[in-house]
């Protein structure tokens, strides 16, 4: 079991390496991508500082509080995003027939898939996190570990989450667009402040679209640990983690192959 597991973990980090190695081929390309990224993200966080200029707080956020949640809710995506970037094209693999070489090969089907590809601008948001935490972060020893825990789960949502719902070809057909549009659902409510949503738009956060579990962290962990929440976001987490999981398992039995030939070097 041991050395089984020492075999899988040494291959997840062969492809991460291989990955990267073939984004680092045309530096320049590698550089602007993931450079623009924190340009980008960077102007989001402008427009807040204008905002909080005029109004010091809002329903109990900070200037802040509103950067930890971009650090957060940008590195966890980045992280996905980076570690396993075919969840994000998932759907379209499933409907083109394209996951015939991975089910060929005695590796997990799902963690195969996943770990194939990298998204070279989410490293501008691995970036733009660090630079964030930097900068407004606690940097001592207890407020990294908290924010590597925020990442971490703010990870496991988001990669999960888009599972679940890229998985929907294998059900539905064609589920490109309706998996790209509950991403950018998640995506878009995560980087809100959950103090300015109310009644069924705040139940909605915190259940159909998850986000509330990312955009709270940096006030119910980062800020001061408030032991119920952190259970919910890591009950999410696991949930999400177990369930998109098994989803994707029974959906793959109506996998119908492509004919495809293909060669992984």
């Amino acid at each position: 079991m041991g050395g089984k597991l020492r075999g899988l973990l040494l291959f997840v980090w062969t492809c991460w390496k291989l990955n990267l190695a073939g984004a680092m081929e045309f530096r320049m390309s590698f550089l602007l991508t993931a450079g623009m990224m924190v340009v980008n993200n960077a102007v989001w966080i402008l427009f807040w500082g204008l905002y909080f200029q005029r109004f010091q707080v809002v329903q109990g956020w900070t200037f802040r509080d509103v950067a930890m949640m971009w650090a957060v809710s940008a590195g966890g995506f980045g992280l996905s995003a980076v570690l396993f970037g075919n969840a994000y094209r998932l759907a379209s693999l499933v409907a083109a027939g394209q996951l015939d070489i991975y089910l060929a090969q005695p590796k997990p089907v799902l963690l195969h898939i996943l770990i194939s590809r990298m998204s070279v601008s989410a490293i501008g948001d691995i970036l733009f996190s660090l630079i964030l935490f930097a900068l407004f972060g606690d940097l001592t020893p207890a407020g990294i570990l908290k924010f590597a825990l925020a990442l971490l789960l703010a990870m496991l949502i988001f990669l999960f989450f888009v599972v679940a719902a890229q998985t929907l070809a294998f059900y539905i057909g064609s589920a490109e667009g309706i998996g790209q549009q509950l991403f950018n659902g998640l995506l878009a409510f995560s980087t809100y402040p959950t103090g300015i949503f109310t009644g069924l738009g705040k139940l909605l956060l915190f259940t159909v679209i998850p986000a509330g579990f990312i955009s709270y962290l940096p006030i119910g962990l980062l800020r001061s640990v408030e032991p119920l929440f952190l259970a919910e976001a890591a009950g999410i987490a696991l949930l999400l983690t177990a369930g998109g999981s098994a989803f994707f398992y029974i959906g793959l039995r109506r996998y119908s192959s492509g004919n495809m030939m293909g060669l992984r070097m």
